[in-house]
């Protein structure tokens, strides 16, 4: 197999760590101004997806789950409790650890926010068609497992 980036020179439009850099700012950029309007913070917005699919999961499985650094889950859940989004439990089997829950404002919050990202999607990947589009989400979640593995 050929690679794009041998001995060459290095361009940062032929780099797809660039590239992908790019288009996550451009897609956080787009989802934010859409969900400001909720209440919602673009930091947050991977721990309610994950939330609005397994409530009341420990604070040590979200953060397997959204590939963050501990204290920038801790710092972000302080902020969610906060702000009324999510509370914290004991866990029962683990007296060490906590499980975290969506308040009922944050789960009322769930078909807007996903409306909101389906708006983000549709706005930026409108230049393919659709097999494009399921081709290159194809071709991330391979690179995404790739480079987990």
């Amino acid at each position: 197999m050929q690679l794009l980036f041998g001995a060459m020179e290095f361009k940062k439009e032929d780099s797809a760590g660039y590239l992908i850099n790019h288009v996550g700012r451009l897609f956080a950029k787009g989802l934010q101004e859409r969900i400001a309007p909720l209440g919602l913070t673009i930091g947050q917005f991977p721990i309610l997806l994950e939330l609005w699919q397994s409530d009341g999961i420990s604070q040590r499985e979200l953060l397997a789950k959204i590939d963050v650094e501990q204290a920038t889950l801790a710092n972000t859940l302080n902020r969610m409790e906060r702000d009324g989004l999510v509370k914290r439990t004991k866990h029962p089997a683990d007296a060490r650890a906590q499980q975290i829950w969506l308040t009922d404002y944050a789960k009322s919050l769930k078909d807007a926010a996903y409306q909101a990202a389906r708006d983000q999607n549709a706005a930026a990947l409108n230049v393919l068609s659709g097999a494009e589009q399921r081709t290159f989400n194809d071709l991330m979640r391979r690179v995404i497992l790739g480079i987990k593995t």
